[in-house]
């Protein structure tokens, strides 16, 4: 097909498209509409973020305390984004938005469809930025002495020098803060780096081994009724059990989820009919994901909603379609409702 052939044929769908999204706006708060996997998982961290603009936004409106109005981003936006992107009210025109991210999505191969591996690797670049802004911003938040690292007492700025001492070991006490920082300080002198530094801040998203012990261990106390630092089936079945069932149904479907006695005897491999921290680390991302976990289930859960025919990836046609599943951060929260202050204050307990 012709250039020209293509650009018409785009042009017609986005006028339809474009009628059709005012019906979209109106009815995009209805109880039938499915509602983002983290709230209906009780999942505190911010949601996954197709659009880098919107990221830009999000920045905008919490560095510079500005709101989601047109009139208020246009100094600080792009002017092209301005202009082609932002409604009159600030709102992103997300169909447009859509037809220009479809090929940036689209790449390997770029065939006109975007599959679950193409999807995958562009929500997990968001979130990984977003990561890498959140730390920069913290480190420089509490670099006192300008180092381009952060000891513990820095970080803990606010804490008397007696409670730093407290070896109390509750969760956001200094004894809990002292083992974090001890696990991301993988060198052991004494100080975090930038990367060390985003591993103390982002524990779930850390590919460091004494972190992922930590975590789990962590993870099991409330739920280790007798207080062995392990599981047996019944704490397993009671504590863990529907927190990995949870995502595996977003990940895969409610079809592939093995029952808790299947589960519990594949992970106890020395049959002992006790679950210890080795033996759960296969289900850690499950247990305590992070954003770039995270990114992955969001993956299939739009995957599953919009892909109307069945064959595992989507087109821009079906993309347009469902495109409140990707801008319902737009739609249901807006920027400020899931700012990083919120991501600090009510973070999943550990």
């Amino acid at each position: 097909m012709s250039n020209a052939a293509v650009y018409t044929s785009l042009a017609a769908t986005f006028v339809l498209l474009t009628i059709c999204f005012l019906a979209i706006q109106t009815d995009n708060h209805s109880d039938s509409k499915p509602r983002r996997p983290g709230r209906r998982l009780g999942y505190k961290i911010p949601p996954p973020i197709f659009d880098p603009l919107f990221v830009k936004i999000e920045k905008l409106s919490k560095e510079k305390g500005l709101d989601n109005q047109k009139n208020r981003l246009s100094d600080e936006l792009d002017q092209e984004d301005v202009d082609e992107y932002l409604r009159q009210g600030g709102e992103i025109n997300v169909t447009l938005r859509l037809i220009h991210l479809f090929p940036l999505v689209d790449v390997a191969p770029k065939d006109g469809y975007v599959d679950s591996n193409e999807l995958q690797a562009w929500i997990t670049q968001q979130a990984n930025d977003r990561l890498t802004y959140r730390t920069q911003r913290e480190l420089e938040s509490h670099d006192r002495d300008g180092d381009g690292a952060i000891s513990l007492r820095e970080y803990l700025h606010n804490v008397p020098d007696e409670d730093l001492e407290r070896n109390e070991m509750g969760h956001g006490e200094p004894g809990w803060w002292r083992e974090q920082f001890r696990n991301a300080d993988t060198d052991k002198n004494g100080i975090l780096d930038f990367y060390e530094f985003k591993n103390f801040l982002h524990p779930e998203d850390s590919n460091v081994e004494q972190i992922h012990n930590w975590l789990l261990t962590e993870k099991i106390k409330p739920i280790d009724q007798d207080n062995d630092e392990k599981l047996n089936f019944e704490e397993f079945k009671n504590g863990a059990y529907d927190t990995y069932k949870n995502y595996v149904e977003l990940e895969h479907g409610e079809e592939t989820v093995p029952n808790p006695e299947d589960m519990f005897a594949k992970l106890d491999l020395n049959n002992d009919k006790f679950l210890k921290i080795e033996e759960l680390k296969p289900i850690l991302r499950y247990l305590s994901p992070g954003e770039l976990s995270y990114a992955k289930f969001y993956m299939s859960y739009l995957i599953h909603q919009a892909d109307e025919n069945g064959d595992g990836k989507l087109t821009l046609d079906e993309m347009i379609k469902h495109e409140y599943i990707f801008y319902n951060t737009v739609y249901e929260d807006g920027v400020d409702n899931y700012g990083d202050d919120d991501y600090y204050d009510h973070h999943e307990e550990l």
